[in-house]
């Protein structure tokens, strides 16, 4: 009788920029690769909040994974979300009751917005982790406008042109700048009762200064910047709670109430709720975020055969945690795909992983950005041309490249947002009782 050989069967979860990059680098290797993902696209995150600000629509940030692994024959996409794990048997467990087999594992399951304990802030504060967060945040963004247009009392209009965003790491930095603009450029001349360019726009954190993670001189050239686009950051904060429009914050001058209609949240992360299912069956050691602390090779102590990336991966290097950064999950998913494929050949597997760090960037407003690039401190039109090309590059599809581009360019020329669009359902009686709640705002 004839013995059919089976391949080895690799099981990629997750569709982001480690998972992708690791099914693309093993398109050569004889396994049975199949990537599961509970949605059916990849998302370009660094470009979320151009979606929430109305700068792109979600289309050109996501494409489809079936699309982009159609021409590799060793693979297959799955739509499912992964509910438990069976380590013993090599079983992942879907939604559905479906049970997938694997030789090998790769978890890049990413990581989720977290709240700090205060999971009933979501309800006040979305997050900017998901496209449909993204148009939730866009819909607050754009219908506080359009509310502030209708409002005849000068106080609660004031309330609905102040904007809030909780967090001045990159994402923070980037929404606020974005919200800048809008209102002193987009929507300069579109409304008749109000001056979108009056709005407040307040970044907060916690840390002394804007993008902690970044050098001292670059984040004070952040802050100039963002002055100049009229956002007025408030360092040295704490956010103590969030309510239907109020801010209860702990700052160097006590307790104090900010009123704001809108509230945006970009103050925290925390790994995938997968990570403790591998803490459960696969005895893994999670960090105080949530991460899954993974060992030089980036795999599990307990389980050789399980690796873990990007976001959700703990790995230390030079004694700190690497962040949670695209770079980070491509490079990872390129290397443990190198693993692997030594591991099939019985060679001994490549030296432990090693980051090499192409530099940080964050983009503050039109023509203006911030990088660190090795020893180089960048800031301002060159920042932004590099950040530009960058993210260009990193796009997954050719056609997302120039649709991208074509939009930018336009935007940079007109300060024209086109996918100025209120979408979703927009509750009028919810969003008139926050009206007659709002009672004004503190002055900061």
């Amino acid at each position: 009788m004839e013995v059919v050989e089976t391949k080895h069967r690799v099981v990629i979860l997750g569709g982001g920029f480690g998972g992708l990059y690791a099914a693309q680098a093993l398109k050569h290797a004889p396994v049975d690769l199949t990537l599961v993902d509970r949605r059916n696209f990849h998302l370009f995150q660094p470009l979320l909040y151009q979606v929430a600000t109305g700068a792109l629509s979600p289309g050109e940030i996501a494409s489809p994974l079936r699309a982009v692994l159609r021409r590799q024959r060793n693979a297959k996409v799955l739509l499912g979300e992964a509910v438990d794990l069976d380590a013993t048997r090599r079983m992942l467990q879907l939604d559905q009751g479906l049970e997938l087999g694997y030789d090998t594992l790769i978890v890049a399951a990413g990581s989720r917005t977290f709240y700090f304990g205060h999971d009933e802030w979501e309800d006040f504060a979305p997050g900017l982790k998901t496209i449909e967060e993204a148009t939730e945040i866009r819909r607050k963004i754009l219908y506080a406008f359009e509310a502030a247009e209708r409002e005849t009392d000068p106080q609660k209009r004031e309330g609905w042109l102040t904007f809030a965003v909780v967090g001045a790491g990159p994402t923070g930095v980037e929404l606020a700048g974005a919200m800048a603009e809008i209102a002193r450029e987009t929507l300069r001349h579109d409304f008749r009762s109000i001056k979108p360019e009056q709005a407040r726009i307040l970044l907060l954190d916690a840390s002394p200064r804007v993008l902690p993670p970044y050098p001292p001189d670059l984040s004070k050239a952040a802050e100039r910047s963002l002055l100049r686009l009229g956002v007025r950051p408030r360092t040295d904060v704490r956010v103590t709670g969030i309510g239907e429009n109020r801010l209860h914050l702990e700052g160097p001058a006590g307790p104090e109430d900010l009123w704001a209609n809108t509230i945006v949240w970009a103050a925290g992360v925390r790994g995938s709720t997968f990570g403790e299912k591998l803490a459960e069956h696969a005895g893994a050691k999670l960090s105080k975020s949530g991460a899954v602390v993974v060992l030089p090779d980036c795999s599990l102590e307990q389980h050789p055969e399980i690796f873990v990336i990007g976001d959700l991966a703990h790995f230390e290097h030079g004694g700190k945690a690497l962040p949670g950064v695209a770079q980070v999950a491509m490079q990872q998913g390129d290397y443990v795909a190198k693993v692997i494929q030594k591991r099939l050949k019985g060679q001994p597997a490549p030296t432990a992983f090693h980051y090499f760090d192409k530099g940080s960037l964050a983009v503050i407003g039109r023509g203006s950005a911030v990088a660190q690039i090795g020893p180089l401190h960048l800031s301002g039109l060159l920042a932004w041309l590099i950040w530009l090309f960058i993210h260009l590059m990193y796009l997954v599809e050719f056609s997302n490249r120039v649709l991208v581009f074509v939009h930018w360019g336009f935007l940079y020329l007109t300060f024209n947002r086109g996918a100025r669009l209120i979408t979703g359902e927009t509750n009028h009686a919810r969003d008139a009782s926050v009206e007659s709640q709002t009672r004004g705002s503190a002055h900061s």
